[in-house]
């Protein structure tokens, strides 16, 4: 029994080491935000461009754009209030898989507006891109 799980632990270390879990994340995310008709093609065209931007330094351009976030924001605030609970924000976070399991996000008590949510929604992207 031992054997398995020391097994089982160092998958869970590789998976770890090498943000496995956090690459199929995004682009599972990715993936149901583009819903591309060939989805396959669409995974390996993506992981391509990341390569060739890793190889190159060029930046890997993001699957979400200005116009993107800012209707994403526009669902959450129907009343066009111009601010987002906190809540809300976490949880689109998570659904862009752009929020680790684990992650403890800490609401300080501050408004969400368009400009922090694009500002991190961005940030976050890139570290992930940056971090393959």
């Amino acid at each position: 029994m031992e054997a398995v799980e020391s097994r089982e632990l160092q998958a869970r270390d590789y998976l770890e080491k090498h943000r496995i879990m956090e690459l199929l994340n995004h682009l599972t995310s990715v993936l149901l935000f583009v819903r591309p008709p060939k989805p396959r093609e669409y995974l390996i065209s993506l992981l391509e461009r990341l390569r060739l931007a890793k190889v190159t330094g060029v930046a890997f351009p993001f699957f979400m754009d200005n116009s993107n976030i800012v209707a994403m924001f526009d669902m959450m605030d129907p009343s066009g209030k111009g601010t987002i609970t906190f809540a809300q924000y976490k949880e689109a976070l998570k659904n862009l898989g752009l929020c680790i399991a684990d992650e403890v996000l800490n609401d300080d008590g501050h408004i969400i507006t368009l400009d922090k949510f694009r500002d991190d929604v961005n940030m976050r992207t890139w570290k992930i891109w940056k971090a393959f």
